[in-house]
């Protein structure tokens, strides 16, 4: 295995919440209103700090979709998912799910427990 580089952004960021390395730039969120299993997640233009899985087709609530899981490149605490193949709006975004990012002042985001089924929610 080899060294771990990690992309230092400048400005508001959002951060892994279980090691604090930063993630995205408040700049690149296109959307607040995705869902996952747990709750509410972000739809961004572009993340840094990541590995990407493998692609696999997944039934979401708006569908099929060819889809990645993303995970932190520090701590490997899975984060969401990156759009492979998808509607044209959504192909090569990617989803952090609210729950496992902080923003850059170090300050949790508030979990909602009561998810609404409006969204990209992966079926059960």
């Amino acid at each position: 295995m080899g060294r771990i580089f990690v992309v230092d952004l400048e400005g508001r960021s959002y951060r892994c919440k279980f090691c604090k390395t930063q993630l995205a730039l408040a700049d690149e969120v296109v959307s607040r209103a995705f869902h996952c299993r747990r709750g509410k997640a972000y739809l961004f233009n572009n993340v840094v700090n990541i590995t990407i899985g493998a692609q696999e087709e997944r039934v979401m609530l708006s569908g099929m979709h060819t889809v990645a899981d993303i995970f932190c490149c520090w701590c490997g605490q899975l984060l969401g998912w990156n759009y492979e193949k998808s509607q044209k709006h959504k192909e090569g975004k990617f989803v952090l799910e609210r729950w496992r990012i902080v923003d850059g002042l170090d300050s949790e985001f508030y979990i909602d427990t009561h998810p609404t089924t409006t969204s990209d929610v992966e079926d059960a």
